[in-house]
């Protein structure tokens, strides 16, 4: 009796000290997202692919992403974190609102330690969560805030796919006025201003079900007082119609306003799209998505696909130039017009001799933030220039895995280009470096590659990205990277496309 008496002791006792995780289940995994693993991973790693991000100078503080179903808002948003991945961030504090509560004074925070998603935890940075909580009595555990809630969810895929070291505030506004909304961004400011290495999210769709050429017209004016970059003006120009504009106003005039008092000088428009652009029969009733970044100028950060790139082997800068980046894309362009028109090559007249150099180099379009044809040359046999002209027709009119591109929609194409450095054969894999080298690799007639930005568009670790490598591109034994039965070549990648409009 008294060994049992002392078992139970011992169980009541470390029940005591245990911390069992408490993590909450995803809600709308398979309504509004895909609940397979691998099928949502592939869904969002095109959006990614897809998503062109020019170069900027600039940290981030600040942005905006969509929060509609990934299908629709997914290739929106996927411009704004492949944007915030190249800073790497640590924490990420997600400020959304409850679209079925409406509590005054009331700023739920998302108090469990790890959100599930199909795509793994997202783990809570409970420190700061304690700090909002303990900041003011505004701030409250409400865990009825985050239940079926989009504008938090919908975040939350992306971020389990892409940031795989950061740690997440989840916040639902309860309620959106002036004066809870410029409260959270005083709390925001003063919380977060001796943290280091965090991006704030605003979760908001735009416009809701107006028709499609009417919801462009208002979105745009909508847009036009976010890139003004003033808080007050914005959250003023949201109320004259605010049944027309953006959803979470409060959400973003906060992150807006905190950016600012944060040192945010800048509010950059990366892509806009509604509903309509990817499902056409619903143009009578659509739903406007934007990517927005407010940053602060002074302090670089690049946001070009190509940011990690920057130097090759030797320490040696850009291969290209603006002007030449931008030579390239009009020859890219030129070259399709006049393919689809003629069926003739264009022949380039540059007179730039670096550009006449032999590199491999890769034409990627999309359209409506959707992949629409990549196909390139690897290994340089010819000019840069005619390798572009040759890679812009293959992919406009000779990618197998869609139909040909028309004339009619090429003014909705976007062009990127990726030029590749020369490979270069390592015999220790530990010199990989991920999100900077491309990687090839061979074993006996068979071959697989992957350009550098697979890394920072999946989110994969090195054995991931090597793994799917060898098992999936190249059809070889998946370890066979680390194994020695193949060889292994590294370059890196100069990525660049055309600014949005």
């Amino acid at each position: 009796m008294k060994k049992l008496v002392s078992i139970a002791v011992f169980v009541i006792a470390f029940g005591m000290f245990a911390s069992p995780v408490i993590a909450k289940k995803a809600d709308l995994a398979g309504v509004w997202y895909k609940s397979s693993p691998d099928l949502l991973r592939k869904e969002i790693g095109e959006y990614l692919s897809a998503a062109s991000i020019g170069d900027f100078g600039g940290e981030i503080i600040g942005c905006i992403a969509p929060h509609a179903g990934i299908r629709f808002s997914g290739p929106i948003a996927a411009y704004t974190y492949k944007a915030i991945a190249y800073q790497k961030p640590t924490k990420i504090i997600v400020v959304g609102f409850s679209h079925k509560l409406h509590i005054p004074d009331c700023i739920a925070v998302f108090s469990e330690e790890n959100f599930q998603t199909p795509l793994g935890d997202v783990s809570i940075e409970t420190d700061l969560s304690k700090k909002f909580i303990g900041y003011n009595p505004k701030f409250r555990e409400f865990p009825k805030a985050f239940v079926s809630e989009n504008s938090i969810e919908l975040q939350l895929p992306f971020i389990a796919n892409m940031f795989k070291n950061a740690e997440v505030v989840l916040l639902a506004m309860c309620d959106q006025d002036k004066n809870l909304s410029q409260f959270l961004s005083d709390a925001l400011h003063n919380v977060l201003k001796g943290e280091k290495d965090f991006v704030i999210v605003a979760s908001s769709d735009m416009c809701h079900y107006l028709p499609y050429f009417e919801a462009e017209k208002t979105d745009k004016d909508t847009i036009g007082l976010i890139k003004n970059f003033d808080p007050e003006e914005f959250y003023s120009g949201s109320l004259k119609t605010k049944h027309k504009l953006m959803c979470g106003y409060g959400a973003v005039y906060s992150v807006m306003r905190a950016s600012r008092l944060l040192g945010a000088n800048e509010a950059i428009i990366l892509k806009y799209a509604n509903s309509g652009d990817f499902e056409p029969a619903t143009k009578n009733r659509v739903v406007g998505y934007v990517s927005a970044l407010f940053a602060k100028k002074g302090a670089r950060t690049e946001l070009a696909s190509s940011e990690s790139l920057k130097k090759d082997e030797g320490g040696n800068q850009d291969m290209l130039n603006e002007s030449q980046r931008r030579e390239l894309l009009k020859i890219a362009r030129d070259t399709i017009k006049l393919y689809l028109e003629t069926g003739q090559r264009f022949v380039p007249k540059t007179t730039d001799e670096e550009l006449k150099q032999p590199m491999g180099a890769f034409v990627t379009l999309h359209k409506n933030g959707r992949l629409r044809g990549c196909i390139g040359r690897i290994i340089a046999t010819g000019p840069l220039d005619l390798t572009v002209r040759d890679m812009a027709i293959a992919s406009a009119a000779q990618d197998s895995r869609f139909s040909p591109v028309s004339l009619d929609e090429l003014k909705d194409i976007d062009i990127e280009i990726s030029v590749l450095s020369l490979m270069k054969k390592i015999t220790d894999y530990e010199q990989i470096v991920m999100g900077r080298h491309g990687v090839m690799v061979e074993e006996g007639f068979r071959s697989g590659i992957y350009l550098p930005q697979v890394a920072d568009e999946t989110g994969w670790t090195r054995d991931e990205f090597m793994n799917n490598l060898c098992a999936n591109k190249a059809g070889i034994s998946s370890n066979a990277w680390k194994s020695g039965s193949c060889d292994i070549s590294v370059f890196t990648a100069e990525v660049f496309g055309e600014r949005e409009k």
